[in-house]
């Protein structure tokens, strides 16, 4: 990852620069679309699928899969392998279609890196401070990682639009979420961590603008089977699961 990282980067000045000149965040692909858009896309589909894989291809294969049963909101998580040009192909695949991000981004080398490619928020599982301020930069949705009362407040007041509540699942999940958000009703959440159809709904009960969703979701033993089609069939039921009721 860190070659390719270091091989994006390298014109990151440039991209940085007309990102804060345009006011909106811009990816090599898919034309321009603002802060604002991309929370908006993310609070109307209500979950994220976090794809965790073994190679480009199988990423590529997952948001396919991901994409015919309605989830149209994909984090790439940067320990996929080449998971910066993964980026780069699912933005120039799908454009508007697609609302991809970047995941599991540690520095702010990375994140320029993730945005250059096309990805429209960057999302962490801890606040790096650098990696705010890239993004503030760049005009980019962030959504840093915290756990307790202290860290959700501290990656909200970094300029978190979203905060990444990880690993919720550790800590009661639902529940847990329901009684940060008593005394932090204004800071939006977006839990990530055992989040499953029987209980996803309760996540979104309990104040979450979204839910960040792994393994129980991008079943990868599913593409290793030739069963495509069943996980393209387990994205339509949590698309169902997260609709308004």
């Amino acid at each position: 990852m860190s070659a390719t990282v270091s091989g994006q980067a390298s014109g990151q000045a440039s991209v940085q620069a007309s990102v804060q000149a345009s006011g909106l965040a811009i990816g090599t692909v898919g034309g321009p679309m603002g802060k604002q858009d991309v929370l908006a896309w993310i609070q109307r589909t209500r979950v994220v699928a976090v794809v965790r894989a073994g190679s480009a291809e199988e990423a590529l294969q997952a948001v396919e899969a991901l994409l015919e049963g309605g989830i149209d909101v994909i984090e790439i998580t940067m320990t996929v392998p080449g998971a910066v040009d993964v980026v780069r192909e699912v933005a120039a695949r799908h454009g508007s279609r697609a609302l991809v991000g970047a995941g599991t981004v540690l520095d702010a080398r990375t994140a320029e890196a993730c945005v250059e490619a096309g990805a429209r928020f960057i999302v962490s599982p801890a606040l790096d401070e650098p990696t705010a301020k890239a993004c503030r930069a760049m005009d980019v949705v962030h959504a840093p990682g915290a756990l307790t009362p202290t860290e959700v407040v501290a990656a909200h007041r970094a300029g978190g639009d979203v905060v990444k509540v990880f690993p919720c699942d550790a800590l009661g999940g639902p529940s847990y979420l329901k009684a940060l958000k008593a005394p932090l009703p204004h800071i939006p959440l977006m839990p990530t961590g055992g989040a499953t159809l029987q209980n996803i709904g309760a996540f979104l009960a309990a104040g979450a603008v979204a839910v960040g969703v792994g393994g129980n979701l991008v079943d990868l033993k599913l593409l290793r089977e030739g069963r495509r089609e069943e996980l393209a069939a387990r994205a339509r039921a949590f698309r169902d699961a997260c609709r308004p009721t």
